[in-house]
């Protein structure tokens, strides 16, 4: 996906909602957002623990539908559609509910099997959820994204068939030999689950704090590590609320400002580099 950002007034990337409406709205308001000038292109996790999931979704659909918002998957979204599928169970503190009891719950899942794990918002600037390891050039995450999604959006029985084997922490290492839902799970969780990794590639899949705090040997953030892609694009992500959406690199921007833990709801402006944000009214 390639939108041409230039007929824009202000073209928008924000971070994580998990369920957060009210935030959304009250960021909406901060930047006077017009649908008819502007676009949103919306980081992930549009539900899991705020407060309404089914009024996010429901809105991040609409904009969508009238051509004024574009979404990547998070990993929370990921566990939604597997949960519509019966293969994960709600967890309390996830406030999901209320989108398997809607009448257009159905609808809104298939919708959101549809999205994609990366977006090519300009020539030089890329989405995804948690970020793109340095192992691979841009060239190979657009194919492997398409992998993924191919098997989403594909019919019931094959999804479901991927879906069922979707979740785990192994392999924890890209290798081109990978094949089938190994192959899958390991893409899914470098572009949806990903915060530390090593040189080589393995993934940690327990470290979720700051970047002040110890990490296992060897590993690194994953934007610690020279990547090829950002020496030629800016790379966007949501993902990892403990970064708080602070500066990390100049060409690799952190959207995630911890919204549903009290922290902010981020927005980006692509054009000019400026971010705006709001406190969680709710918290």
């Amino acid at each position: 996906m390639n939108t041409d950002v230039k007929k824009n007034r202000h073209n928008y990337v924000i971070g994580d909602l998990q369920g957060c409406f009210a935030a959304l709205k009250a960021l909406l308001k901060e930047i006077q957002f017009d649908s008819a000038q502007d676009f949103i292109y919306f980081a992930g996790d549009l539900v899991a623990r705020g407060e309404d999931s089914l009024s996010c979704l429901r809105f991040v659909k609409k904009l969508c539908d009238q051509g004024a918002a574009a979404t990547v998957l998070g990993n929370h979204d990921l566990t939604l559609i597997a949960t519509g599928r019966g293969f994960k169970k709600i967890k309390e503190k996830d406030h999901t509910q209320p989108i398997f009891e809607a009448i257009d719950g159905s609808d809104l899942i298939d919708w959101l099997r549809h999205q994609p794990l990366l977006i090519e918002i300009n020539e030089n600037t890329v989405l995804t959820h948690a970020g793109i390891p340095h192992i691979w050039s841009l060239a190979q995450v657009r194919q492997y994204a398409k992998e993924v999604e191919q098997v989403l959006q594909s019919d019931l029985e094959t999804l479901d068939h991927f879906l069922f084997e979707m979740f785990g922490a192994k392999p924890d290492i890209w290798s081109d030999d990978l094949k089938g839902n190994e192959r899958l799970r390991v893409i899914v969780n470098y572009l949806t689950r990903m915060r530390i990794i090593d040189q080589a590639g393995h993934l940690d899949f327990d470290f979720k704090e700051s970047l002040d705090d110890p990490m296992p040997q060897g590993f690194k953030p994953w934007f610690a590590f020279e990547s090829q892609i950002a020496k030629t694009n800016d790379i966007l992500f949501g993902h990892w609320a403990a970064l708080e959406a602070k500066e990390i690199h100049p060409h690799i921007v952190a959207l995630d400002g911890g919204c549903v833990w009290g922290g902010k709801l981020v927005a980006y402006e692509i054009n000019t580099r400026q971010k705006y944000s709001i406190f969680n009214p709710l918290v």
